[in-house]
């Protein structure tokens, strides 16, 4: 299971563009499955997680990456969002308020996951996502939620 004590996040440890990609499918399978059974979370690879705290920093901070979602929404409700692409945004949404990263390898690896695995298979859905995480990642910058993240 996961380690709380562990202070490493997945950023911290080297992996080849491919083992990232890999891991954020898995996380974004967890967060998929978290929106169907919220308290029955299992954990998928359970040897990556005992090192990486990611998965639970999520959880432990749905509603506040929520709010700064639905608040880049215009006209449009986080519940109307199909779940494959709630869970790429909540974590890319994360990833940005980390701030390990560069905003623009964030958005652009969630814009490929969004291609290869949305359901909705379609330029708008990708151009819908593009422009909500520019949205968020603009409203970032000029507000301090990542106080708010908790550690």
């Amino acid at each position: 299971m996961i380690n709380p004590q562990t202070n490493l996040h997945y950023h911290q440890i080297y992996m080849s563009p491919k083992k990232m990609k890999e891991l954020r499918v898995k996380i974004i399978n967890n967060l998929y499955q978290y929106d169907f059974y919220h308290n029955e979370l299992q954990v998928q690879n359970p040897n990556i997680n005992e090192k990486i705290v990611l998965v639970e920093q999520l959880i432990n901070n749905i509603v506040l990456i929520d709010n700064i979602i639905q608040k880049n929404l215009y006209d449009y409700t986080l519940d109307r969002l199909n779940k494959v692409d709630k869970a790429i945004i909540r974590l890319a949404t994360f990833e940005l308020m980390e701030k390990k990263l560069s905003h623009k390898i964030i958005i652009n690896e969630a814009i490929e996951l969004t291609k290869e695995y949305s359901s909705l298979n379609d330029n708008k859905q990708y151009k819908f996502n593009n422009k909500l995480l520019q949205l968020i990642y603009e409203d970032l910058e000029s507000n301090t939620y990542k106080k708010e993240l908790l550690k």
